[in-house]
């Protein structure tokens, strides 16, 4: 196997413990610090390159994200690291009885194309806190930011313990029949499954970060203005190439008809009377992405947008309304620019569809009304919950971040993401 040895170099480091200390730790997190800071114009350039991504969606969703990432762990690792004391029975009085936060060993964290920044240095930020060795494999389709982070990172942390691989689907395969001791995987549910049966053949515990179609209910009591603005946020941002986007929308006819001048002019708003000729609009990352995404303009009928262009892999802001269930574009995630409407006559009707289906990464809803948003929220099931905005609950690192049955397994960020990558050792001290 061609990363036999890597794997073993790093298992040996490891088992020399020296990740274990706290001031390895924040030397190489701080590293990361270093790395983002002096790293940043070529971050820009490198996302700009794959997939035109502007520059204030790059520095928002990749850099700020992980800087937020990596002063919260650097101000609390201390804390997390401590020994947790625990609760002893009559017989246990005079015992120590703790649960300790010992690291996994040596880790592999695979990353998508979509947010190749984030998603790979999140987890990784957690998994240097933990106290692990870490082989990090970034995704060859953002072929650019594949590139920096195999010439970049390498310079600032520990090549000892820290590495770098480059692979395809072929060298991924036998990336995975090495033996781990967590895998860390953000991607689609198909290739979440050819990891999850990797892992199995040596008892290795995953998490994987999947997707989903969110869907976004739109009640007829709500501020339809603020709701046009934050759905077409959330759904166009990074040209809809997001995992929790809000992937389609229910809603009344009444509300449809109030909302599609609003979503107009939101988009006329963020990208200008041509989206296409805005530095502020994201292009798809490759060819194959473009033929599927356009293919699923068939369904429906075109409200807004719809425009494409092959040779710049441009889709304008599209919304889609007249979308019927067994549609193709309601069959898989969009991972697109395109907004199908689908109308409903009230909130049981909604929730009843949203039931109906996979249990999604993220649902929202927008109502002025607490016992509406109360409603969908007690009876459904999804990753996370947003109401009366879209994606914004991903930016805060006190709540944990993952998906359910479908749309994924295990959570992270903050301490979620330090807990993870460690393994709560109990232990009695009789």
């Amino acid at each position: 196997n061609p990363y036999a040895g890597l794997v073993q170099h790093l298992r040996t480091s490891w088992l020399s413990r020296k990740t274990w200390p706290m001031q390895y730790r924040v030397a190489q997190l701080e590293a990361l610090g270093r790395f983002l800071e002096e790293e940043e114009e070529e971050i820009l350039e490198a996302t700009t390159l794959d997939m035109g991504k502007p520059h204030f969606e790059t520095q928002l969703s990749e850099i700020f994200v992980c800087r937020s990432e990596l002063n919260h762990t650097l101000n609390n690792l201390s804390t997390w690291m401590k020994d947790k004391h625990v609760e002893k029975n009559w017989a246990m009085q005079l015992d120590s009885a703790f649960i300790r936060k010992d690291p996994y060993g040596v880790v592999l964290i695979i990353g998508p194309w979509n947010y190749p920044i984030n998603l790979i240095l999140v987890p990784l930020i957690g998994a240097i806190a933990a106290g692990n060795c870490v082989v990090v494999k970034p995704s060859e389709v953002s072929k650019n930011v594949e590139r920096l982070m195999a010439e970049a990172l390498p310079k600032y942390l520990d090549k000892d313990c820290f590495a770098v691989v480059t692979a395809g689907v072929e060298g991924t395969t036998r990336l995975l029949e090495n033996k781990f001791d967590y895998i860390f995987y953000t991607g689609s549910p198909s290739v979440g499954r050819v990891v999850m049966r990797a892992a199995a053949e040596h008892l290795t515990p995953v998490t994987l970060e999947l997707g989903g179609k969110n869907p976004c209910y739109v009640s007829d009591t709500c501020d339809v203005q603020n709701v046009a603005r934050r759905l077409a946020w959330g759904r166009f941002f990074n040209a809809g190439q997001t995992c929790l986007a809000p992937d389609y929308v229910l809603c009344s006819l009444e509300v449809r008809e109030q909302l599609l001048p609003a979503l107009r002019e939101a988009i006329h708003e963020f990208y200008g009377p041509e989206p296409r000729e805005s530095s502020s609009f994201a292009r798809i990352i490759g060819d194959r992405h473009f033929q599927r995404v356009r293919a699923l303009l068939s369904s429906g009928r075109l409200a807004l947008g719809g425009q494409t262009e092959a040779g710049t892999r441009y889709i304008a802001p599209t919304v889609l309304v007249d979308v019927q269930e067994d549609d193709p574009v309601m069959k898989e995630e969009i991972f697109g620019p395109i907004l199908p409407i689908l109308t409903v006559k009230s909130v049981e009707e909604a929730i009843a569809f949203i039931n109906a289906r996979e249990r999604p990464l993220a649902i929202y809803v927008f109502s002025s009304h607490k016992q509406v948003v109360n409603q969908v929220l007690e009876r459904t099931s999804s990753g996370g919950f947003c109401a009366n905005d879209t994606l914004m609950h991903f930016t805060l690192t006190s709540l944990p971040f993952g998906g359910i049955g479908q749309s994924g397994l295990g959570r992270y960020h903050g301490r979620f993401t330090f807990d993870t990558f460690s393994h709560p050792r109990a232990t009695l001290l009789r």
